[in-house]
């Protein structure tokens, strides 16, 4: 029977397996031998063997758990030095010889600080929880007995498979299914798999659950191209035994394309294929944090040395220890914990402000943390398929892939030209007498006006033939609503019928032969069909297929003409190959290279006619060397290569991989920033090469140098000595090379490649994505950003500085793994140029003005305290220390996140500008220097305006200091202001407004009745402009003189 379930993330849980399937990582360490994994058997049909477990099946991007989680934030904030330094600070008030004040004046603010980030952090582990949930509770249909565990699955067409298993039985006739397997390895390409021959037979899925047998697999690994293992059925006399391979896999994350497919579990969890390919979500810091981290530390040097300098100013006298702690406590204000605060806020400020941009509609911020991070991006790590159309819509569909040329050598072809060649074929079938209908119509067609004429439609006619009979393609026909399936098998019906193919390519290839007159109507294991212009159908026998391999660059077909016994040998393949096997011509080269220059991916398509006797010596001595147990592969090829001589060149094909809206100008934007970009994908090297040359990410007067094959190190160092002799060179490289390079010649390797303008590495493990990230990032020491749409990019996003996904109906673990998730491909543009800019200026801006702020406060406390005698005596006590960082001026300056230089337009229109941040100079020791010294000026300026014009009682010196002191920081903050927003003025004044009634309750500090005074009022006016009015007229001179990049495209 069938059942419905939720699987808990894939496998299904019933009492006769919850223990089974329950048990955690001890059951699964002793299940696998301690935790190393081994070969295993399941056992299918043998109720007494089922002692197999499987580790939990779920998808996880949470960094904590419940237990975990308040220790790991704990420790992930007092890992700062920053915070570190506030709990020891608060913990210090616990000793009454070093309590200074309240001890809700230092417990406040930190408690604060950790309820923010706990909240924070806990708002986004609930949302990533949610998401897993989501996909982790996905049903599927079991095929189940009683007393046997459900280990057989039901995957239906569009289903993604949620374990590594094996492949039992097909409901389509052909006895095979395709798998789209992008969002595991990243080829965009479908694959052929094929079930174990002995359970297709079976009469009926049922019949499963009646046979004894099991199914021997290799120890789980992370090679997801290759796969050992065997398939044997008792219950036969004599047993069945049949070996598996890659073949006769579903591996996790793969997506069924064709029909439903029933597989038995193999691997589960941390166990599957594409698990072990991914790296544990890690919790990522930002730069920004880490250059402010590093400031506080710089500043709490400051404190330190201050300390010293006012107890030696005393000549230690004394409990001199005491008072370094004292003095520590009471300039603590140097480092101001109201920084971080700030910078939290401000960074959910700019998430909500990024989700909110319409003109990037659904961008999704997992990870308010690093929104910083976009700002300063060195290197752009892509995979191929995130440009193309496929991660929109989710499938690989028509207009992924479109044919643009067919050149036959003496006459091309194009879009607007393709009517002739429809014409062409259509006067060969259709002026065909009836009795000659099943006649070749090259050979049998009619007297045509001129022999030029005949020449041409036959060598076009011969062209689309080849075209329409070389390839895997396999038409299904699927139900509209008015045509049974049955029925539209029968008839053929175009409306009905639908293309499978490993390729978008052939998918393409096929459709333009059907658009020009002949189309594929009908193919099985052994023979083929096509139908004419004329309704007439042409059958043919399939002989012999070969595939396309990585290594051979070519697939080949013979075929049997039915009507007219003709055995023909077609051929197509990259040009590379295919010129050593076709015949003589002076064209090939040339036109190829036009052809690949202008993005196209080039087949050359040859063809061989093939005598019966010539054919049967070919079978036999093919048959005999795939019989072979040595050197089987060799000993197959040579014989296959025995035909591969001399055959005719028929025509070339280009078709050009449709990109997303927006790709090359997003491209053009990003390297005009300064960005170097950089092509990771699992594709096949024509393939990636092609898509860059049309995403032009190799320009067109840029050459491109190809990394050849090499296997061990003297052929490294040869083609690494190549190389470097070329400049301004883009570099293709596979990975297998990759992996050579980096381990012998890892430094030498990543030097040269850093300084190409881009570099393309295809057929790439997710292990060496990753890999290739955290080489950049050790070697450069840049930042990078990740951008992929597949589980195959999971490890390269999380490695990354900076995560992006982009998310489309064709699964969501990239995005779901990300720190940013956008939809489109040209979103990512805005993204960094927009958002990224200016939430690195707004920060850098912010987080200098929080420590001016403190930095005054503390220079008046140390006047102060030299002043009278190096008393460790604070100068503003109570509320005044609390509301002059909250209420007084948090408003005002925290109104600095909305700030910004340029409109949005301009910083898209003007990418250079992004140029400026990569030098991080927003944050430097320069503009830190410059803050200290203004900070040192005002401070001592203010306090020193006080002590010079304070009237005999101290109360008045802590009025006219604290009024100047709020005053100048509300000055100070609209100097720093670029772009007035209204919420800035309404911060302003509120502030002040909440300053002038709170005076009424602040009796105790400071005297009510001297404030109403006009003595009072111009002795903070003059202090007020001396402190602040130098920097309003060295800022306008800086601008006239000096002025910023930006300043021009705002003027």
């Amino acid at each position: 029977s069938a059942q419905c379930i939720p699987l808990h993330g894939c496998l299904p849980v019933t009492p006769c397996v919850s223990a089974q399937l329950s048990h955690q990582c001890c059951e699964w360490l002793r299940c696998c031998g301690g935790g190393e994994p081994r070969p295993r058997t399941v056992w299918l049909g043998h109720p007494e063997k089922r002692d197999q477990r499987y580790p939990r099946n779920v998808i996880n991007n949470q960094k904590y758990n419940f237990f975990t989680f308040l220790p790991g934030v704990l420790f992930n904030q007092f890992k700062y030095f920053f915070n570190l330094y506030f709990l020891l600070l608060a913990c210090s008030q616990f000793v009454p010889e070093m309590r200074l004040g309240a001890l809700y004046t230092y417990w406040v603010p930190l408690g604060f600080v950790l309820a923010v980030t706990v909240i924070r952090e806990a708002v986004e582990e609930i949302r990533c929880y949610v998401r897993d949930r989501e996909v982790n509770c996905q049903v599927y249909s079991r095929l189940t007995a009683r007393g046997q565990p459900p280990l057989f699955l039901f995957i239906t067409q569009n289903q993604r498979v949620p374990a590594d298993m094996i492949f039992l039985r097909t409901s389509e006739k052909n006895g095979s299914c395709f798998l789209r397997t992008d969002q595991l390895d990243g080829e965009t390409d479908w694959k052929l798999r094929l079930p174990v021959a002995c359970t297709q037979r079976l009469p009926t899925a049922a019949d499963l659950l009646q046979i004894r047998s099991y199914v021997y697999a290799e120890e789980p690994n992370i090679d997801i191209h290759n796969f050992v293992g065997t398939f044997t059925r008792e219950d036969s006399d004599p047993p069945i035994s049949e070996s598996l391979s890659i073949e006769n896999t579903l591996w996790a994350g793969t997506v069924i394309a064709s029909g439903t497919v029933v597989g038995v579990v193999l691997y589960s969890g941390r166990e599957l294929r594409s698990v072990m390919n991914t790296s544990n979500p890690r919790s990522k810091i930002g730069l920004f944090d880490l250059e402010v981290n590093c400031l506080t530390k710089i500043l709490f040097g400051a404190l330190v040395v201050v300390s010293l300098v006012m107890v030696a100013l005393q000549h230690f006298a004394g409990r001199w220890y005491l008072q370094i702690i004292r003095f520590l406590l009471l300039f603590s204000n140097i480092i101001p914990i109201s920084l971080r605060v700030n910078l939290d806020m401000g960074k959910i400020v700019y998430s909500w402000v990024i989700r909110r941009d319409s003109k990037i509609p659904g961008t999704v911020v997992r990870s308010s943390t690093i929104p910083e991070q976009l700002g300063r991006i060195s290197y752009l790590l892509t995979d191929k398929t995130v440009t193309h159309l496929s991660c929109v819509l989710g499938t690989l569909t028509q207009n992924e892939m479109v044919f643009k040329r067919l050149h036959l050598g003496t006459v091309a072809y194009g879009l607007d030209s393709m009517d002739e060649v429809q014409s062409h074929i259509f006067s060969i079938y259709t002026q065909v007498k009836p009795s000659q209908s099943q006649d070749p119509p090259a050979q049998k067609g009619p007297t045509l006006t001129t022999k030029v004429r005949r020449t041409m439609s036959s060598r076009v006619h011969e062209a689309v033939k080849a075209i329409a009979l070389c390839h895997n393609v396999t038409p299904v026909y699927e139900s509209n609503g008015v045509t049974d399936q049955a029925e539209a098998e029968k008839q053929y019906e175009d409306s009905c019928r639908v293309y499978q193919a490993s390729s978008p390519d052939e998918v393409a290839l096929v459709q333009w032969t059907e658009s020009v007159g002949l189309t594929l109507v009908g193919r099985d294991q052994s023979s083929m069909q096509l139908r004419t212009p004329g309704d007439q159908i042409l059958n043919f026998t399939i002989l012999q297929i070969f595939p396309f391999t990585y290594e051979s660059k070519r697939m080949g077909i013979i075929v049997r003409d039915e009507s007219t016994g003709e055995i023909t040998f077609y051929m197509k393949g990259a040009d590379v190959v295919m010129a050593g096997i076709v015949q003589y011509n002076d064209w090939l080269e040339e036109e190829c290279g036009n052809m690949a220059r202008e993005g196209l991916r080039v087949l050359v398509v040859a063809k061989k006619s093939l005598a019966e006797e010539q054919y049967q010596d070919f079978e036999a001595r093919y048959v005999q060397a795939k019989l072979s147990v040595h050197d089987r592969s060799l000993k197959v090829a040579t014989v296959i290569e025995s035909l591969e001589m001399e055959m005719e060149l028929l025509c070339l094909t280009g078709v050009e991989d449709q990109l997303q809206a927006d790709v090359r100008p997003t491209l053009e934007t990003l390297r005009n920033a300064g960005i170097k970009v950089w092509m990771l994908t699992g594709d096949k090297l024509e393939t990636a090469t092609c898509t860059a040359k049309n995403a032009h990410l190799v320009t067109r007067n840029q050459d491109i140098h190809v990394f050849r094959l090499v296997t061990n190190r003297s052929e490294a160092h040869l083609e690494l000595n190549a190389f470097r002799r070329k400049h301004d060179c883009a570099l293709v490289i596979s990975g297998d090379s990759l992996e050579v390079c980096l381990k012998y010649y890892e430094y030498e390797f990543m030097e040269l490649a850093c300084q190409c303008p881009a570099v393309v590495c295809c057929r790439c493990t997710p292990t060496q994505k990753a890999q290739i990230v955290r080489l950049l990032q050790e070697r450069t020491g840049k930042l990078t950003c990740a951008v992929g749409d597949g589980g195959n990019d999971v490890s390269m996003i999380q490695e990354s500085d900076c995560g992006v996904g982009v998310e489309g109906k064709e699964g969501k673990q990239a995005s779901l793994a990300a720190d940013f998730s956008i939809t489109q491909f040209k979103h990512l543009g805005r993204l960094l140029m927009v958002h990224g800019r200016n939430s690195y200026k707004r920060s850098a801006a912010l987080s200098q003005f929080v420590i001016h702020r403190s930095l005054c406060i503390s220079t008046m406390q140390a006047v102060f305290s030299s002043v009278f005698y190096f008393a460790s005596v604070p100068l503003y006590q109570g509320f005044l220390i609390i509301g002059y960082s909250t209420i007084y001026t948090m408003f005002p300056v925290f109104s600095l996140v909305l700030d910004k230089d340029v409109k949005s337009e301009v910083a898209m229109l003007y990418p250079e500008l992004y140029k400026d941040l990569l030098k991080g100079r927003p944050l430097s020791y320069k503009t830190f220097l410059i803050w200290v010294l203004i900070s040192i000026y005002q401070g001592s300026t203010i306090m020193y305006g006080a002590l010079l014009l304070f009237e005999s009682e101290f109360v008045h010196i802590v009025a006219i200091s604290f009024t100047s002191l709020i005053l100048t920081e509300l000055l100070m903050v609209a100097l720093t202001i670029q772009t007035w927003h209204w919420l800035m003025t309404v911060a302003e004044l509120l502030s002040l407004a909440c300053y002038i009634a709170s005076l009424v309750f602040l009796h105790e500090f400071i005297d009510v009745y001297f404030i109403a005074t006009l003595s009072f009022l111009w002795k903070v006016s003059v202090i007020t402009l001396v402190s602040c009015l130098p920097l309003y007229v060295l800022k306008y001179l800086r601008r006239r003189f000096s002025p910023p990049s930006y300043s021009k495209l705002t003027s």
